[in-house]
């Protein structure tokens, strides 16, 4: 290079994206961006890889780049690029729908497409309403969700999710809580499942009494809570709500768009634990997170008396959105879904789930570390907050694990992992042991 020619500095104009759930004056004072993606790594702008510890945002499942994923996009794009299904519909949309019921629980075969998380959460709540309405019981519109639980940023979601800030600023519907299940004075630096809580399952029983029965449309909740720092369910816990659904007639609805397709080391969570919604929503790593899309799993007894009400030639359910079943999105998730099948993700966390257990609860000892909780392969890491300063320790940990070559996610002061199904014991190791460094150079 001759000495004259100018050295060209990053020009990346940072002005008008507006970035969700990000503080932007912070974040566009000094950027992190990410430039590409292999396997388990990303590259920074500035060449430095990166080890993905969290799925991208829950939803790389089966890592980055997948050129079977890409293959299949082009040739969908090249064949039909979009169609309608309003009143139309295209074959792959059909093909997804079925490979997608052949893998879900059993009964959860009706499926309806979605985009993300979010319309899948206020997708699943339409549904229950409208199957109430459906057979005579249309009083039945009131939704019971939880403390610490996200269904995303739908007017739905935020209404019977239980996070204060996605709630405080906006109007939410009519929708009760019940308790949360994490315990710490009982529970700390738990195993796999919690063995105290499972009675907080009755405050849905106290809500009944409240309301009556007769007006509860369906309980949501995610088998385990993942944005509000991976809390698994306490031994019987979900038993205890099925069963109280049941004894009332309450639709039970999961939301699994972080818990399925092998986060736990079954197809969804509901295989792992044993325990059946009504309705499931799914998103994420549907895709493998190539493409936007989601997807609600209903029951036949759901999709059924919905569907065969009113006159023939009549819609059924007046909800939809102008890319459900997008025929690209199913082109990716069918490539994605036929990658877990040949790789055996969809089970491998049983293969993972020891040496994970090992070595995040390797952390106990290390400081500022105030609980750890795991399941499958996922895991969240509690810090003690600064004094006067919440959420501090937990983003100087992000900003130490960018800075050291690993990503993982802060909320609050707490860490959470998730990384691909195809991470090695080794970068399991590699992971955990930059946290512990990272974590014993704070004040």
């Amino acid at each position: 290079m001759d000495d004259a020619t100018p050295v060209l500095a990053n020009t990346t104009d940072l002005a008008a994206f507006w970035m969700p759930f990000t503080a932007n004056r912070q974040f566009k004072a000094a950027p992190r961006l990410l430039a590409s993606a292999s396997g388990m790594y990303y590259r920074t702008e500035d060449g430095r890889e990166v080890l993905d510890g969290t799925s991208g945002l829950w939803c790389v499942n089966a890592g980055h780049g997948r050129i079977d994923i890409a293959d299949a996009v082009h040739k969908q794009l090249m064949t039909l690029d979009y169609a309608p299904t309003f009143q139309m519909g295209h074959p792959i949309v059909f093909d997804f729908a079925t490979a997608l019921a052949k893998i879900a629980p059993t009964g959860l075969d009706r499926i309806f497409f979605t985009n993300s998380g979010s319309e899948s959460v206020d997708t699943a709540l339409k549904m229950a309403m409208a199957y109430h309405r459906a057979r005579g019981q249309g009083q039945r519109t009131r939704i019971i969700g939880r403390e610490k639980g996200y269904h995303g940023v739908g007017f739905g979601g935020i209404s019977v999710g239980g996070l204060v800030n996605n709630r405080r600023t906006f109007v939410t519907l009519p929708a009760d809580h019940i308790r949360h299940t994490h315990d710490m004075a009982r529970n700390a630096f738990s195993r796999g499942l919690p063995t105290h809580g499972a009675e907080r399952a009755d405050d849905l029983e106290q809500i009944i009494a409240l309301h009556g029965a007769e007006t509860i449309a369906a309980m949501i909740v995610e088998p385990v809570a993942g944005s509000t720092g991976v809390l698994p369910p306490p031994v019987g816990y979900l038993e205890r709500l099925r069963a109280i659904c049941d004894a009332h007639g309450i639709l039970l609805i999961f939301d699994e768009v972080i818990t399925g397709f092998g986060r736990l080391g079954s197809n969804f969570a509901a295989d792992h634990f044993g325990v059946t919604p009504d309705l499931m929503t799914s998103a994420k790593a549907i895709t493998n997170g190539v493409l936007p899309m989601g997807a609600v799993f209903a029951s036949r007894a759901v999709h059924d008396a919905i569907v065969q009400a009113g006159p023939e030639g009549a819609i059924e359910f007046f909800h939809g959105y102008t890319y459900s079943g997008h025929p690209v999105a199913c082109a990716a998730g069918l490539a994605t879904l036929e990658i877990y099948r040949r790789e055996g993700l969809l089970t491998r966390v049983g293969d993972l789930a020891a040496d994970w257990e090992t070595a995040v609860h390797g952390l106990a000892d290390a400081p500022h570390v105030t609980d750890i909780r795991n399941i499958g392969l996922m895991a969240g890491i509690d810090l003690a907050p600064r004094p006067g300063a919440p959420g501090a320790r937990g983003y100087d940990v992000l900003l130490g694990m960018l800075e050291a070559g690993v990503l993982v996610r802060a909320t609050g002061d707490t860490i959470a992992l998730s990384p691909p199904l195809i991470v090695s014991v080794g970068e399991i190791g590699r992971i955990v042991e930059t946290l512990r460094k990272v974590i014993s150079n704070l004040t």
